[in-house]
């Protein structure tokens, strides 16, 4: 560890220590989904399907909003995603069916630290467990260390939300603690769970989305060979 001029430890110096960009994107493609930024006019009847018309209302239980009541909340909601730069919002289209089955967002968006959390995931259940939904993971994780070049990606979850820590650490985050009392939501009170990916690790975790990604690591019916713990 790097000594300064009071013989104390500090950090290691950073090459480049600039702040990072704005998320700016119009669509981030791959084999099995597109990542799109969200716009009401392209987006809004196919989300309809998943955000009310025949949304499973225990999706939201974890959630800081409660269910949607009507449709035109729906479109307020929407517009504005559409307008926010901070959280930034996508709607993710599997290319399967054409229709957009999920949307998520990245926050707490930090330039000056290149830091920025991956939250706000609603997917349909056509979506959920399925290739496009990690593949909509990995486009976004590519874009924001080989594009924006920010060095530490997040995920939070309430620690009783077992499903959503569970997908963080098949993702590749890393636990790293449990912030007790952290928020007061619906009446109740929130312990929150961290999780993170740094940019020295995003090398090797990339390699093993490829590899899971990867047409021959499925057979006929679309079950996969290795898990990607395993690729």
């Amino acid at each position: 560890m790097p000594l300064n001029q009071y013989q104390q430890e500090v950090g290691p110096s950073l090459a480049d220590a600039r702040p990072g960009k704005m998320p700016d994107i119009t669509l981030l493609d791959g084999r099995y989904c597109s990542v799109e930024h969200l716009t009401v006019a392209e987006h809004y009847e196919d989300i309809l399907d998943f955000y009310f018309t025949n949304r499973i209302l225990s999706d939201w239980t974890y959630m800081y909003a409660d269910p949607f009541e009507s449709e035109e909340a729906v479109r307020q909601c929407l517009e504005d995603y559409e307008q926010s730069s901070n959280p930034y919002f996508f709607a993710i289209r599997d290319k399967a069916s054409g229709k957009v089955l999920g949307t998520f967002s990245l926050m707490a968006i930090t330039p000056k630290n290149r830091s920025v959390e991956m939250g706000r995931v609603i997917l349909a259940p056509a979506l959920q467990k399925t290739r496009a939904a990690t593949e909509a993971q990995y486009l976004v994780m590519t874009y924001v260390f080989d594009v924006l070049y920010y060095r530490r990606y997040e995920w939070k979850c309430d620690s009783l939300n077992r499903p959503s820590a569970n997908a963080a650490q098949r993702l590749g985050f890393t636990f790293e603690g449990r912030f007790r009392n952290h928020a007061i939501y619906k009446g109740r009170s929130r312990d929150t769970d961290w999780f993170s990916i740094i940019d020295s690790e995003w090398p090797a975790l990339k390699e093993r989305f490829e590899n899971w990604l990867a047409p021959d690591n499925f057979d006929e019916n679309g079950q996969q060979k290795r898990s990607l713990k395993e690729c």
